[in-house]
C-alpha cells in the first residue's frame, strides 16, 4: 500500500468554489474563471508516494505546490478530493484527529526555519515532542539524537542567532526527525540557503534518507534540486500537474515544451544512469566475456569511464549477474544532445563498400 494517495484534488479560493469545480471538470479555463473572482490553485492534481521515497514537487512561483503541499496535511482543506495517509481518508477526519495524525505522524520543514529565538538548539529540537507530551528526559534525548544526527552535535545550548543560517534549518530538520514521523513534508526548505550550504544540505538529507528511510514530499523551484533528490518528480503549471515521473524520465522524454525548457540547464551527467541509456538488445560481444560491467544504477560519468576501458558496448548487469542491457559508446555521446533514435545512413558506404570488393 502507498504511504500517501492525492486523489484528485482541486483548491478553489473565491466566489462558489464548488461551482467552481464543476466548470474546471467541465473543461473552463483557470483565466476564466479568474474573471469570474475565483482563483484555482491546485486543479485535479493526482498521485501516490510509495515509503521510504522522496517525491518532488517542482514548479515556478505561483504554480500552486505549496498549497498543494498544504492539503496534504490538513492545514488547508480541499475544494474538492481526497488525501489518504496509509489508507486513512485525511479529509474525512475530524479536527482533533487530524491534529493528532500531524503531531504524531507528519512533520514539516519550512523555508525560513521557523526557530524559536528564546529557545536553545535543544528546546528547539524537541518542540514537536512537547507538544506531543513526551517527558522531558526522553525528549531531550531524542533531540540530541536528532542533533547528532543533522550534524550539531555539541550546539544544543546555544541559541538561533549564534547559528548560521545552513545550520538554523539543520535545526529545523532535527526537530522534524525527533518525532520519528513517517511522513515529511518539506516546504522550500533550502531555498534560502547559499548555493554551497544548499547543496550541503541535500547531500546530508540523501545521506539520512539511506538510512532512515522515511516517506518524504519535498517542494521546490529548480529542476536540478528536484532530479538530484526526487525517486519521482511532480512538475506544475499554472495548478495542474503536467508531468509527473522520475528525473530520467523529465529529462529524456518531457511532456511538453514547458518542461523541456527547463531541462536545458540540466546537468545530464549527473541526472542519467545505464538504466535509461541502455537498450535490452543482446550483443554476442558484450557480458560474456571477462570486462568490466555495470549496474543499472551506474552514474553517466562511471559509465563513459568504463565504455572507455572496453572494446565493446559496455554491459549492464542485475545484482544477480544477469545481464539486462547493454549501452553503445554512440549512444553515451547521444544523450548528450539530441539523441537520433536511428543513426544516419552515411552517403559514403556504398562507394567504400564497391572500393573494397574490387
Amino acid at each position: 500500500m502507498s504511504r500517501l494517495q492525492a486523489d484528485r484534488l482541486y483548491k478553489v479560493f473565491g466566489r462558489r468554489p464548488d461551482e467552481a469545480v464543476q466548470k474546471l471538470e467541465n473543461g473552463t479555463g483557470r483565466d476564466e474563471l479568474r474573471g469570474e473572482g475565483t482563483t484555482a490553485a491546485v486543479i485535479d492534481a493526482s498521485f501516490t508516494v510509495e515509503p521510504g521515497n522522496i517525491f518532488v514537487v517542482m514548479g515556478l512561483s505561483g504554480s500552486g505546490k505549496s498549497t498543494l503541499l498544504r492539503m496534504l496535511n490538513g492545514l488547508l482543506e480541499p475544494t474538492s478530493g481526497r488525501v489518504l495517509f496509509d489508507g486513512q481518508d485525511l479529509t474525512a477526519l475530524s479536527d482533533s484527529e487530524l491534529r493528532e495524525v500531524r503531531s504524531k505522524k507528519i512533520s514539516m520543514v519550512f523555508q525560513h526555519f521557523a526557530l524559536f529565538p528564546h529557545r536553545s538548539v535543544l528546546e528547539n529540537a524537541g518542540y514537536g515532542l512537547e507538544v506531543q507530551g513526551v517527558p522531558r528526559a526522553e525528549r531531550e534525548k531524542r533531540a540530541a539524537e536528532a542533533l547528532e544526527m543533522t550534524g550539531l552535535a555539541g550546539w544544543e545550548t546555544s541559541w538561533p542567532d549564534e547559528l548560521s543560517g545552513g545550520m538554523q534549518q539543520r535545526v529545523g530538520l532535527a526537530r522534524a526527525l525527533a518525532t520519528d514521523a513517517d511522513l515529511l513534508l518539506m516546504d522550500e526548505s533550502f531555498s534560502a540557503l547559499d548555493p554551497l550550504i544548499r547543496r550541503d544540505m541535500q547531500d546530508q538529507l540523501l545521506e539520512l534518507q539511506k538510512r532512515l528511510k522515511k516517506t518524504i514530499v519535498f517542494i521546490t523551484h529548480d529542476l536540478n534540486e528536484a532530479m538530484r533528490l526526487g525517486d519521482s518528480i511532480a512538475v506544475m503549471r499554472d495548478g495542474e500537474i503536467v508531468q509527473l515521473g522520475t528525473a530520467e524520465d523529465i529529462l529524456i522524454t518531457p511532456a511538453n515544451d514547458y518542461v523541456a525548457s527547463f531541462t536545458k540547464d540540466v546537468d545530464r551527467t549527473r541526472v542519467l544512469t545505464a538504466a535509461a541509456m541502455m537498450t535490452d538488445a543482446h550483443r554476442p560481444d558484450a557480458g560474456d566475456c571477462g570486462c568490466e560491467t555495470v549496474t543499472p544504477d551506474t552514474t553517466f560519468a562511471d559509465l563513459c569511464g568504463v565504455s572507455a576501458r572496453v572494446p565493446h558496448p559496455v554491459a549492464v548487469k542485475n545484482a544477480q549477474g544477469k545481464l539486462v542491457g547493454v549501452v553503445e559508446q554512440s549512444r553515451l555521446v547521444g544523450f548528450l544532445g539530441e539523441y537520433a533514435e536511428a543513426p544516419l545512413v552515411c552517403d559514403a558506404a556504398p562507394k567504400n563498400k564497391a572500393v573494397a570488393s574490387a
